[in-house]
C-alpha cells in the first residue's frame, strides 16, 4: 500500500468527527447544528465562544471537506447551516431546496505553502523554495487536501500548475480528506511540507509547527466562502446565520486572515 493510501485511510478524530446521522423536519430547540468547512476547524471555535456568550445559545460544530458534508446534507444529515468553502455547493443545495436560499457570502480565503520545523523546504510567496528543494530531491511527502472534494485542494492544485510545478509534485503528494487533516500531514514526521489554509497556519493552536508563506491569489480561482440555512433550521441557528456577519464574529475571521465581505485585502 503507498505512503498516499495509507495516509487517505488514517482516521484524525479531533479534526474529521464522523457523521453519519440522517433526519427530516425542523429543529426548534437546543443547538444548532453547524457543517463547517475544515478551514474554519479553529475560528468556528473561537466564533461559537464568543456567540455563546453573547446570546446564551449554543451550537454544534461539524468539520469537514465542503464537498462530503454537501453530500451528508442531500442524504438528509440535520445540519441546520452549511459554512461551505466554495459557494458552487451552497448554490448545489439551494437548487434542490436543500437549503432555504442562496445564503451570503461569509468570507475569502487563502492558501499558504507551510513547512515544519527543521524541513529542507524554505518557505517563499513564489515556491522558489520548493522548486528548490524539489531540485535537491529533498522532498518525498507534500501534503494539501483532496482536490476532489476539497476547495483548498483543488486551489492547491491550481497554485501548484500556476507555478509549474504541478507535475514534479504529484508523485509526492499526500492527500488529506479535508484541509484539516492536509494540516495535520504536513506537521507529521517525514513530511517536508505542504500548501494549507491561511486560516490553519494563522490558529494559535498551530503556533511554533511551523513556518508559511501566502500565495498569489491570482495563482487560484478565489476561495469564496458561502453559508446558508438549510430546512432544518431553528431558531438558533438563524441567530447564528446573523452573527457571523456581525461585528464581533467579522474581528475573529479578520484575525485568522479571512477577507471579508466589503473589504479589500
Amino acid at each position: 500500500m503507498s505512503v498516499r493510501r495509507r495516509l487517505l485511510l488514517m482516521v484524525v478524530p479531533a479534526l474529521l468527527p464522523g457523521w453519519a446521522v440522517r433526519a427530516q423536519g425542523t429543529v426548534q430547540d437546543g443547538p444548532a447544528l453547524i457543517a463547517a468547512a475544515a478551514d474554519l476547524q479553529f475560528v468556528l471555535e473561537d466564533v461559537a465562544t464568543h456567540f455563546r456568550a453573547d446570546t446564551g445559545l449554543d451550537v454544534r460544530l461539524v468539520f469537514g471537506s465542503s464537498g462530503n458534508l454537501t453530500r451528508q446534507a442531500e442524504q438528509g444529515a440535520p445540519f441546520q447551516i452549511l459554512m461551505s468553502a466554495d459557494e458552487g455547493f451552497v448554490f448545489r443545495l439551494a437548487e434542490q431546496g436543500v437549503a432555504r436560499d442562496r445564503g451570503a457570502l461569509y468570507a475569502e480565503g487563502r492558501i499558504v505553502v507551510f513547512a515544519p520545523p527543521g524541513s529542507p523546504l524554505k518557505v517563499d510567496d513564489k515556491l522558489d523554495g520548493l522548486r528548490a528543494a524539489l531540485d535537491a530531491q529533498q522532498v518525498t511527502r507534500f501534503a494539501i487536501a483532496s482536490p476532489e472534494h476539497a476547495p483548498y485542494g483543488r486551489a492547491a492544485e491550481e497554485a501548484l500548475r500556476s507555478a509549474g510545478l504541478w507535475d514534479r509534485v504529484q508523485p509526492r503528494l499526500v492527500l488529506g480528506e479535508n484541509i484539516a487533516q492536509a494540516m495535520q500531514f504536513a506537521t507529521m514526521a517525514g513530511a517536508q511540507g505542504g500548501i494549507v489554509a491561511l486560516s490553519l497556519a494563522k490558529a494559535p493552536q498551530t503556533q511554533g509547527r511551523g513556518s508559511f508563506a501566502v500565495l498569489p491569489d491570482t495563482w487560484h480561482k478565489p476561495l469564496l466562502q458561502r453559508m446558508a440555512l438549510l430546512r432544518p433550521a431553528g431558531a438558533a441557528a438563524e441567530r447564528f446565520f446573523a452573527y457571523m456577519q456581525a461585528p464581533p464574529a467579522r474581528d475573529v475571521m479578520r484575525r485568522y486572515g479571512f477577507v471579508l465581505p466589503g473589504e479589500v485585502q
